[in-house]
């Protein structure tokens, strides 16, 4: 049984190159349709109803990711594979809470995306050891967020983001509109609570288990 495949991409070299590629193994893979947009994209699966996507992110009308979610939206069958240059890790959580099938970099090689897409059929995860690694990572740095907010209140939160941002305590009173005094109790039961000398480690602590990085995605 052969894979009706949808390549959506807005560089029409890097589409042609790839129908190319797919065509050397026409016994595994048939090449349904090629898109340039993210809008053309969900166009297309609703009038072709292919097996699967290979969806890049990085295109103009909306893009992957918005169109992986509007497809699985519509028919959550359909598998999508990403396929991009983004190695954001932002990029991938997303593409992971959206539902799809597979994260792949556009520099793997022939063999190995002809490996990974086989195990579509079988129900596996289309993941190069790097991109499982990256996830491994971030469920556990997702977890250590959990951890720091369990432990802290709202108000200690905001003290420890400020803390890793460099701001004095004159300015983070400043900022959230409280006394210096009241930041020092903040940071001292902060300094308690994840068992940490002084700020410059609450800083760290900050930045390292993601408290910081999250706040400037929210």
């Amino acid at each position: 049984m052969t894979l009706r495949v949808l390549i959506a991409d807005d560089h029409k070299l890097f589409r042609q190159g790839l129908i190319s590629l797919m065509k050397t193994r026409e016994d595994f893979v048939e090449i349904v349709g090629e898109a340039e947009t993210g809008l053309e994209t969900i166009e297309m699966c609703h009038q072709l109803n292919p097996d699967l996507v290979l969806l890049d992110i990085y295109m103009p009308d909306g893009n992957g990711l918005d169109a992986a979610r509007a497809i699985k939206n519509n028919d959550p069958k359909t598998s999508i594979v990403m396929l991009t240059s983004s190695e954001i890790d932002e990029h991938l959580q997303e593409a992971v809470k959206i539902g799809v099938e597979g994260y792949l970099l556009k520099d793997l090689d022939a063999d190995e995306l002809f490996s990974l897409l086989s195990g579509i059929e079988k129900g596996e995860a289309a993941l190069t050891r790097s991109m499982a690694s990256r996830l491994l990572k971030n469920a556990a740095k997702s977890r250590s967020i959990e951890n720091v907010k369990e432990k802290l209140t709202d108000r200690e939160l905001e003290v420890l983001r400020n803390v890793a941002m460099g701001k004095s305590n004159l300015l983070i009173a400043e900022n959230l509109n409280i006394t210096i005094n009241t930041v020092k109790t903040h940071l001292k039961n902060i300094l308690a609570k994840l068992q940490l000398e002084n700020r410059t480690q609450a800083a760290a602590y900050a930045i390292r288990t993601g408290i910081l990085i999250q706040e400037s995605l929210s």
